[in-house]
């Protein structure tokens, strides 16, 4: 399909955006969001409709932006989030060339001039800075970036919950948004860098340069996020599960929250939470590229120094035993639940001084496996235990057996080489009898040892699998 001209183009920015009346910019009666709703429409139909598909002009983006974040009502926020969503899929910012029908290997292709909702770089004025969250600025910095995530992290707190509003459920799906655009930018940069191993692919990602930025408080970002997936997820549990997580229930206090409101913040806070979730992974995913690059040489002091986040997540865990639960229920992918899981413990396991200066050996064995066969030794059990406690325990033995299940199921599925290897974290008839191990070791230190549901059935599990297979 040809493209449309500049001058045509400039056409359908000029009739859609008529539709706007800029003195109606600050106003919100019903004439002007109708007003607002046509112009949607008519993007809408000016770009994704089959017969026309004209990438929107910046302007255009920037208007449904601003819609979106400060719209005030559920029909302008949903709408106007939808249709850059759509539009985000149809003229992607960054994405990579089809190698499938050609002998070429894949390229990256980058449309720097494509709208983006964030503004970056270290000349922008403190002037066009301050215009981020007014009516005439709209685009989104780094320290906007966490303001935003901090009223969501507010807004999450389970002891402290306050009726939801329009503008909370905008925020929410202003997030999500956000999010979607630097997964849309990063996930190619990172599998270009895994195929290529340029760390510059990845260096000049959109997640890259804010978590740089020198006005970024990158530590109390990712401090918001577990914040956020806890307590979203820790009122999301009790709707689901319609039992009260703690003493103080949710439902009471909904009964005078409008019900319109009250839905919509349910579905808006599960968006949040994959939001939240899938922001983590790609901060993780980045960090290991960051660490296989420092390794390879290929990094600079440039580059900075983090904290990789499943570390500031474990000291999160380890300072408030309360969200531990929470965190592993709401955490749902399964690869970095299990490797996180795996650090934590050992974190507090008693490693012997095996390594010298000189061995690039690692002291430990680093999977699932290792430390179940670490743990059911009696000293080591007893040791862990009193650090950490027997509940923290069951918690993590059984969602780490979980996700460690469910990798192991998925690379069989994907016919990759059987359970034996070690992939997803050692055999699973080994990770099985280590687990039952585990428990009977700690059965054996404290025999009033009350074992939690999620560990009975973990153990059951464990138990059917080796007595399918013996």
């Amino acid at each position: 399909m040809e493209k449309p001209s500049s001058g045509v183009r400039g056409a359908i920015e000029a009739n859609t955006l008529a539709i706007l009346d800029a003195s109606e910019a600050t106003k919100h009666t019903r004439d002007a969001d109708d007003d607002r709703i046509a112009f949607l429409e008519a993007v809408r139909a000016a770009s994704l409709l089959p017969e026309n598909k004209s990438p929107p002009t910046f302007k255009m983006c920037e208007a449904i932006f601003k819609i979106l974040r400060f719209g005030n009502s559920l029909e302008l926020i949903t709408t106007s989030c939808q249709l850059l969503n759509e539009l985000d899929l149809e003229f992607p910012r960054v994405y990579m060339t089809d190698a499938s029908e050609s002998s070429m290997p894949h390229e990256l292709v980058v449309l720097q001039e494509a709208w983006s909702p964030f503004v970056l770089g270290t000349d922008i004025s403190d002037s066009e800075r301050a215009t981020a969250y007014d009516l005439t600025g709209g685009l989104i910095d780094p320290p906007g970036f966490h303001l935003l995530l901090q009223g969501l992290a507010e807004v999450s707190d389970f002891e402290n919950f306050q009726a939801p509003d329009t503008k909370v459920l905008s925020n929410m799906l202003l997030f999500h948004y956000l999010v979607s655009v630097l997964e849309g930018d990063f996930v190619p940069r990172n599998q270009m860098y895994t195929e290529s191993m340029i760390w510059s692919f990845v260096r000049e990602s959109l997640l890259n340069t804010i978590l740089c930025s020198r006005k970024m408080n990158y530590k109390g970002l990712m401090k918001d996020c577990v914040t956020t997936l806890c307590g979203l997820g820790q009122y999301l549990a009790e709707y689901d599960n319609a039992v009260p997580y703690s003493g103080t229930s949710m439902v009471k206090e909904h009964e005078a929250i409008d019900t319109a409101l009250a839905t919509a913040f349910l579905h808006f806070g599960r968006i949040t939470c994959a939001a939240t979730l899938k922001l983590m992974v790609m901060v993780m995913e980045l960090d290991s590229s960051k660490k296989n690059a420092d390794m390879l040489g290929h990094t600079t002091r440039a580059d900075g120094v983090r904290t990789p986040l499943a570390e500031i997540i474990q000291d999160e865990l380890t300072y408030d035993k309360n969200i531990l639960s929470p965190f592993l229920q709401a955490f749902k992918d399964s690869k970095w639940k299990l490797e996180i899981i795996v650090q934590f413990f050992w974190k507090y396991i008693s490693k012997p001084s095996v390594r010298t200066r000189r061995s690039n050996v690692p002291a430990e064995d680093a999977t699932f496996s290792g430390v179940l066969k670490c743990i059911s030794n009696s000293s080591s059990a007893k040791s862990i235990t009193k650090k950490i406690g027997a509940h923290a325990i069951h918690l993590l033995l059984a969602h780490g057996f979980q996700a460690f299940l469910f990798l192991s199921t998925k690379q069989m599925g994907e016919g990759l080489p059987d359970s034996k290897e070690q992939l997803a974290g050692g055999s699973v008839v080994e990770t099985c009898k280590n687990l039952i191990s585990v428990f009977n070791c700690l059965r054996k230190l404290d025999k009033q040892l009350e074992i939690s549901s999620c560990a009975k059935e973990a153990i059951f599990v464990a138990a059917t699998i080796l007595s399918r297979r013996s």
